[in-house]
């Protein structure tokens, strides 16, 4: 093959190798547009270091990224099938393509605060669906006018760059361009060394914000999150990204609950183990048959911890923020469900004769009515952050739960199951019902400790950023990396309730 500087076929390799430069610069722009959601997803940095990293690495990552989807696409096409007119449009619809691809991810991670993955394809299938089909014929025609002004703004930008060409090639800005790009690149790569040297989670926190960047960690997971106790890095004592405390924002009730007058239930918490068992063991070697052994409970290890997610429904994230505040359980404020018999901490909740459901503190003095409605737990202190604790009950919609449970839960199924108030448990509580879950998912927060699980698989992550995977039933640990989007979609679960600031 001839290719010689003279010959035809070199002539039009060079003028196409030169237009997928300008071709290339022009979607720059383009997805240095679109990519600028990702700026906007998660909470803004809170230092002018953490601020111009975030500037340069959006200007560089993105810029390489374009150049890369160039050199291992439009480029060797170019070379193998010169033909200007057929690479032109080759080109815009690969470009097209690629455009769209990053407008989805982009509005996933501004939904689900995650990128596309092979992990969570089905939650994201879910949120296409709903989005484009789901919803109004609106977001439908929204939808193809985006394809159809990205496809027009390919062919338009491809031909311009070519038929303009020898004008294109006088200008001098593209040098200043490339450097500055390059300037940025080689500037965020070494921020971001010493930023993980140094512990700065105001610059590591951004790690995986921009698609194909660096992979989520533990450690930068929770950060961004506000979920990481900073000031055990003695490097960032200056880091202000606030505590690994919530700012309890009670939520607007507006569903009533008029349950059954003869609908009532007890929730028995057991503060020593040792009254537990005696009582556990007497119950269920009684003639009663209808009484059901649970050994599926996840809870705290912290016998406060657990107490508080039984009475209010909630993750034990929340216990510090509403025991300053003394809030009483905000779904049981317009009406007389709740009576908490407690010593301590929950005295501030009033104890009714005439409630639904009765939670007590109990003890080897405390004697159980086998033949009413109730639960008893074990909830005494325990060594471990987190542990698979006992029940027993007479409820058959207990005994027939698959999986982990957290006492949280069973308080969500008492009001939304017992009791058919399910639109007042949705809104004031965070847990599942037991009865109609299809599978077994929950998340909490004690110690310090991220707590969040899936089927048997749980996940522990704490405050400095470490994780351990186990198996509830098995107890020993489990190998493997973190399902980052399951754990964005856990942590959102859990913040469900606080105050913007603490967001």
């Amino acid at each position: 093959m001839n290719l010689t500087p003279h010959s035809p076929f070199s002539s039009k390799a060079s003028q196409l190798l030169s237009w997928g430069h300008w071709f290339t610069f022009a979607n720059i722009g383009l997805v240095l547009l679109i990519s600028s959601v990702y700026l906007f997803a998660d909470k803004a940095p809170s230092t002018f270091v953490g601020w111009f990293y975030m500037l340069i690495t959006w200007i560089s990552h993105t810029s390489f990224i374009t150049f890369c989807a160039f050199v291992l696409t439009i480029f060797p096409l170019s070379l193998v099938f010169p033909y200007p007119r057929h690479i032109r449009g080759m080109a815009a619809f690969i470009a097209t393509l690629g455009i769209v691809v990053l407008t989805i991810d982009a509005f996933v991670y501004l939904q689900l605060g995650y990128h596309i993955n092979p992990s969570s394809l089905p939650d994201i299938f879910v949120l296409l669906w709903e989005t484009l089909v789901g919803s109004s014929t609106f977001s439908l025609i929204i939808a193809f006018l985006i394809l159809a002004l990205i496809l027009t703004f390919e062919l338009l930008a491809g031909n311009y760059a070519w038929r303009h060409l020898a004008e294109l090639k006088s200008y001098t800005f593209p040098r200043y361009a490339t450097g500055t790009i390059v300037t940025c690149f080689a500037l965020s790569h070494s921020l971001h060394i010493w930023a993980d040297a140094n512990a700065f989670f105001d610059i590591t926190k951004q790690d995986n914000v921009l698609p194909l960047s660096y992979p989520t960690t533990a450690k930068s997971l929770l950060a961004r999150h506000d979920l990481l106790d900073i000031e055990r890095y003695e490097e960032a004592h200056a880091l202000n990204v606030g505590s690994a405390h919530s700012k309890y924002s009670a939520p607007v009730i507006s569903a009533e609950c008029q349950p059954n007058a003869q609908h009532t239930m007890t929730i028995y918490a057991y503060n020593d183990a040792q009254s537990y068992q005696q009582i556990a063991s007497n119950a269920l070697q009684s003639d009663n048959h209808s009484i059901f052994e649970l050994d599926s409970v996840l809870r705290a290890g912290n016998s406060s911890d657990a107490l508080f997610s039984l009475i209010y429904g909630l993750p034990s994230y929340y216990k510090e923020s509403i025991l300053i505040q003394q809030q009483v359980p905000i779904w049981s404020l317009n009406n007389n469900l709740l009576s908490v018999k407690s010593s301590d901490e929950f005295t501030f909740i009033p104890t009714k004769a005439e409630a639904k459901l009765a939670i007590v503190e109990a003890n080897s003095k405390t004697s159980i009515d086998l033949s009413k409605p109730f639960i008893a737990l074990d909830l005494s202190t325990h060594r471990s952050t987190i542990l698979t604790s006992s029940a027993f009950t007479n409820i058959n919609l207990y005994a027939k739960a698959g999986g982990l449970m957290q006492p949280h839960d069973i308080t969500y199924t008492a009001i939304s199951s017992v009791f058919g108030c399910a639109p007042l448990a949705q809104q004031g509580m965070l847990g599942s019902n037991v009865k109609t879950r299809s599978h077994a998912e929950g998340v909490n927060f004690t110690q310090g400790v991220l707590v969040a699980f899936k089927k048997d698989k749980i996940t522990l992550v704490d405050q400095d950023g470490n994780f351990k995977q186990m198996s509830a039933k098995e107890g020993f640990v489990l190998n493997g990396n973190l399902d980052i989007p399951f754990l964005i979609q856990s942590i959102k679960t859990l913040k469900k309730f606080t105050t913007p600031e603490a967001q």
